[in-house]
């Protein structure tokens, strides 16, 4: 599984700031804000909403995987991965944030740290019931992040996954995908543009609210216009009873065909008995098939919504 997008609500918000001496939680929000006002990063929305009354920067730069740079008010300002930025004197209350499963970004200033900026994803809440009844079922499950280590195994440790793979491009999820696939019948499940090589990847590539994502529903087989994960479980469920029913109808067209074709070459039933006996069998046949266009859905209840939890350092 995707994290990102599947797992969490892709709703992130801000929820800790931290500061060094020279810098208020106000001056930390505000000089990142002026910097993400160019991103088009998932985290940089919600930076902005923090500060939303903050200045445009100029000379912005983004640097792929890392963080943004320019000058606000003529100093130059630096966002960016605690990987790719020094957090300096704030080193072990970032760590504590990540240990939360927030990701944190670094402020510099002038140079120097200035803070660092706490944004957690939550979880949906659903999530945790439809892991322990897919493992419940024998089923193994992987998450696959971008995310930093820390932050992700937090997340999983929430969810109720062991199975943790973080730090990946896109294109080293296709890999994680395959490598699974070389070990047991594998399915991923993902949810936009990004997943699509993962997806390809897969034997069974589910997109989870592919109505936007034409990527996504191209490179998958199965797609699902809503986000709710308790959908996975249903359409397990509803493959199983298919199947189950085509097995069902093999064995009794085998099963007609091994007890009429002795009795018709022995004489036993005439012609016109045989056809009407097999007539008779078809239609039994296709009644049980339609049986699998039956549906068993069961009514999603409505979830209690799962607000973001203030942080807590130290």
């Amino acid at each position: 599984m995707d994290k990102t997008g599947t797992l969490t609500r892709n709703q992130p918000t801000v929820t800790a700031v931290l500061t060094t001496a020279d810098a208020s939680e106000q001056d930390v929000l505000g000089w990142a804000a002026a910097l993400e006002q160019h991103s088009t990063h998932p985290l940089a929305a919600a930076i902005t909403a923090a500060a939303p009354d903050a200045p445009a920067a100029e000379a912005v730069t983004e640097t792929a995987g890392h963080g943004i740079t320019g000058r606000l008010d003529g100093a130059p300002v630096t966002v960016g991965s605690p990987r790719w930025l020094d957090p300096g004197s704030i080193a072990e209350d970032v760590q504590a944030l990540e240990g939360q499963g927030m990701t944190v970004v670094i402020v510099h200033r002038d140079g120097s740290p200035a803070g660092a900026i706490g944004v957690r994803d939550e979880l949906r809440p659903e999530v945790p019931a439809v892991v322990t009844t897919l493992t419940g079922q024998g089923i193994g499950i992987t998450m696959l992040t971008g995310d930093n280590a820390r932050t992700a195994r937090a997340i999983a440790a929430d969810a109720g996954i062991g199975d943790v793979r973080a730090e990946l491009r896109p294109e080293d999820k296709a890999t994680a995908v395959r490598q699974l696939t070389g070990t047991a019948p594998t399915a991923m499940i993902g949810d936009g543009i990004n997943d699509s090589p993962a997806l390809a990847a897969a034997e069974v590539g589910i997109a989870m609210g592919a109505t936007g994502s034409d990527a996504a529903i191209e490179s998958a087989d199965v797609a699902f216009t809503g986000h709710d994960l308790r959908l996975i479980p249903q359409a397990l469920a509803h493959a199983r009873r298919g199947r189950a029913i085509i097995n069902q109808n093999i064995v009794l067209s085998l099963l007609i065909i091994a007890v009429l074709l002795p009795l018709a070459i022995t004489g036993v039933l005439g012609l016109a008995a045989v056809v009407l006996v097999h007539e008779v069998a078809e239609v039994i046949v296709i009644l049980n098939g339609l049986r699998a266009a039956a549906s068993r859905r069961t009514t999603l209840e409505p979830l209690a919504d799962r607000q973001a939890q203030p942080a807590t350092v130290g």
